[in-house]
């Protein structure tokens, strides 16, 4: 994935940036990079490698090295970024958050006009900033190269851009999939993923972008330079899995919703199992947690953490390359509260299940540590699509997720033809898939949250909702 902030200020913009910034580094852990305008230096640009290290560390010295009363920052799980443009529309900085699906497409598309080049990566990979810029400089102005972009892209591709007078443009992504808020104070304006991570810095809701809309801000105000699309499909995951707890989007805001998700998803057991037995309910941390204190507040059954992640210098469990060393790590980070374990019987919910390889060996952790039972307990559907929208998974085939690996183990390649029916746990074959899931990890019992529910619990309208990695539907 990856996060942006921005600001605009009649004085430095620097120190909100970085902070700014900093405060999306949940949402990657590869890539940092700053830049900023400034009248008699003009544009300047960082970017660092944050794979081993916080952004905050790999910054610190900006202040010394970069100045301006504008700036733009950006965390990045993919290409460096920001990246500085020269073109006819003039020089500027850019950096995007999302996936360009057709992106050797595109890059032959541009490269068939002559004296058109693009720098290469490592690999032979192009930056998907600098593809972006390229489709943005074919026009005559940023708001119809902006356009121009979001029709010619397959994919999602939200932009920020810090143009050579210190204006920003923000742009939010064709569908709306991600979102950007602007917030503002006395002295300024800022642009953000995060609301939480301008709210901490003193703006206040400006308000927030629709789906393809474009604006320009200045330290004076925003101005509209492209019309919202009719078309919104946000990503539902945003609430359940990767946005920050203290975040809100489209009007709802994170915690709120996990909690009433799990809410939801102990009305459902109520009226299915009985769960007497059940001693606690923990969270996978971290953003299973919420879910859980919702379902044990509707179920009334204590709430309680039988292990709790060792985070001060593992703060995210796939930061390592190698798939074994993030499973040792993984491994590592679990420390049990042996008195909350030992001849408990425990139900845990978590935010997703997607391969299932950490959650096998959490469950592992806990029998090994005396749990008499684990039930498993999903806050959201079962998921039978690779998201082809967004970049947060490392997973590139659907026969990665363990729902589909199950169906063709049960039915072969015909069982894929019955995915709505799998999902279903009034069925036959949802019925099996749950079992045989809970036979392979171990689990007492497992179910999973209703789409129903999910969208219930979101509170928006389901049209408005991106629901692809449930139920495959764009």
């Amino acid at each position: 994935m990856g996060g942006f902030f921005g600001a605009v200020k009649k004085k430095s913009a620097v120190f909100d940036v970085f902070l700014g910034t900093d405060y999306h580094s949940h949402l990657g852990t590869r890539r940092g990079g700053m830049a900023a305008y400034d009248l008699e230096i003009g544009l300047q640009r960082e970017i660092h490698n944050i794979e081993n290290s916080p952004f905050r560390t790999k910054f610190e010295k900006i202040f010394e090295n970069m100045v301006g009363n504008s700036a733009i920052g950006c965390i990045s799980d993919t290409d460096p970024q920001p990246l500085l443009i020269y073109s006819k529309l003039g020089t500027y900085a850019i950096c995007t958050i999302g996936i360009i699906n057709n992106a050797d497409e595109l890059i032959k598309k541009i490269l068939s006009k002559k004296g058109v080049y693009f720098d290469a990566m490592t690999g032979g990979k192009v930056n998907a900033s600098e593809l972006v810029a390229a489709l943005i400089n074919q026009k005559e102005s940023f708001a119809e190269g902006i356009r121009y972009a979001q029709t010619e892209i397959d994919g999602t591709a939200s932009i920020l851009i810090l143009k050579n007078d210190g204006t920003l443009i923000a742009a939010r992504d064709r569908y709306g999939r991600l979102p950007i808020l602007i917030g503002k104070s006395k002295d300024g304006y800022c642009v953000s993923f995060e609301s939480f991570a301008y709210k901490k810095l003193g703006y206040s809701d400006e308000r927030e972008l629709k789906a393809g809309e474009a604006v320009e801000i200045t330290a004076e105000g925003v101005t509209q330079i492209l019309e919202p699309l009719e078309k919104m499909r946000i990503c539902s995951f945003l609430w359940t899995y990767y946005g920050y707890p203290t975040s809100t989007y489209e009007g709802v805001n994170v915690e709120v919703m996990r909690n009433r998700n799990g809410r939801i998803l102990a009305e459902m057991d109520e009226k299915t199992r009985d769960l007497h037995s059940v001693d606690y309910v923990g969270g996978v941390p971290d953003s299973g947690t919420p879910h859980a204190i919702g379902y044990s507040n509707r179920s009334g059954i204590p709430f309680a953490r039988p292990y709790i992640k060792y985070t001060p210098t593992w703060a995210r469990s796939f930061m390592p390359a190698k798939q074994s060393d993030r499973n040792k790590i993984a491994k590592m980070k679990l420390i049990p509260v042996h008195e909350l374990i030992e001849n408990k019987s425990l139900l845990l919910v978590d935010d997703s299940i997607v391969r299932g390889t950490q959650l096998k060996e959490t469950v592992e952790f806990l029998y090994s540590h005396g749990a008499k039972e684990v039930h498993m307990r999903s806050a959201c559907p079962p998921i039978m699509y690779g998201c082809k929208y967004l970049n947060f998974s490392r997973g590139t085939n659907d026969m990665d997720l363990i729902t589909r690996r199950v169906i063709v183990e049960l039915e072969g390649e015909e069982g894929l033809k019955h995915i709505d029916e799998y999902s279903d746990s009034k069925t036959e074959r949802g019925q099996a898939l749950r079992k045989t899931i809970a036979e392979k990890f171990k689990f007492a019992s497992l179910e999973f949250q209703s789409l129903e529910g999910l969208i219930k619990s979101i509170g928006l309208e389901p049209c408005k909702l991106c629901t692809y990695c449930w139920n495959g539907k764009e």
